[in-house]
């Protein structure tokens, strides 16, 4: 489509430059016409009728300027045509790659970028980090609130992620409750700042808060390491951290008991 509209610019500006010389030379016969007419006892030249040559450019000058209206009418409507089309391809391309729910970026996406950021790191030697992420509780608050208040959590959940990272990150609905991040050129230090800014906040319900809090995994870049390495990793790394929450909550459960 880019190539298309751009070969339409390039139509539009050709014919544009050739009748600026068209009609200057059109305009240059009837100046040079106008003035022979001007000087006495020259009606004719070479047995032409100088009056009705200049009629007869002014008439051309008229056609061509139409016929030029008409063509710059008629580039226009292929240059509207195409950018339509262009931008219904980008609604199927963010149709394609981002979460209608959230915004984020979806998973189809997300392993396209994780490939390519693993080649990056691999060839400029640069970290990366790739964080899973799960809800806590999401199917109570579905049971309890509602599915609406449910979406709500996940939307606000999803801004905070896009406000807790750099541009140059990428934060991507996994899927269901379930979130990613890949922290591009992030240390591992950097990495408790970044969780940091999530925890700690509720969503606001019929006047009662609604706490939000979630269980990740992490898996840092090392060479050699594949999508499938740090997906695994740090899947794993989440249900650990997540067993091992829900094993302190029933032993405190068992203790107030």
């Amino acid at each position: 489509i880019r190539a298309q509209v751009s070969k339409a610019e390039r139509r539009e500006m050709w014919a544009w430059g050739n009748a600026v010389v068209v009609i200057l030379g059109l305009t240059g016969g009837v100046v040079s016409l106008s003035v022979a007419l001007s000087v006495k006892g020259t009606e004719t030249i070479l047995g032409l009728n100088l009056r009705l040559a200049t009629y007869g450019l002014v008439a051309l000058i008229v056609i061509f300027t139409a016929h030029m209206i008409h063509q710059h009418r008629h580039l226009r409507k292929i240059k509207h045509a195409l950018e339509e089309q262009q931008i219904q391809a980008e609604v199927f391309r963010r149709l394609a790659m981002v979460d209608p729910l959230t915004g984020l970026f979806n998973r189809r996406f997300a392993e396209e970028r994780i490939r390519t950021e693993i080649a990056r790191s691999e060839r400029k030697g640069l970290s990366l980090i790739l964080v899973l992420l799960d809800l806590n509780d999401f199917k109570q608050v579905n049971d309890e609130y509602g599915h609406p208040t449910g979406d709500l959590v996940l939307k606000e959940f999803a801004k905070r992620l896009t406000q807790s990272t750099r541009a140059a990150d990428l934060a991507v609905r996994w899927g269901g409750d379930e979130f990613m991040l890949l922290l591009v050129d992030c240390q591992i230090t950097e990495l408790s700042t970044v969780l940091f800014r999530l925890h700690g906040f509720a969503v606001s319900v019929e006047g009662k808060d609604v706490p939000v809090s979630f269980c990740f995994g992490w898996k840092a870049f090392e060479p050699g390491n594949k999508m499938a390495d740090l997906i695994e990793c740090a899947d794993r790394n989440l249900y650990i951290n997540k067993a091992t929450k829900e094993h302190t909550e029933n032993m405190k459960s068992v203790l107030v008991t």
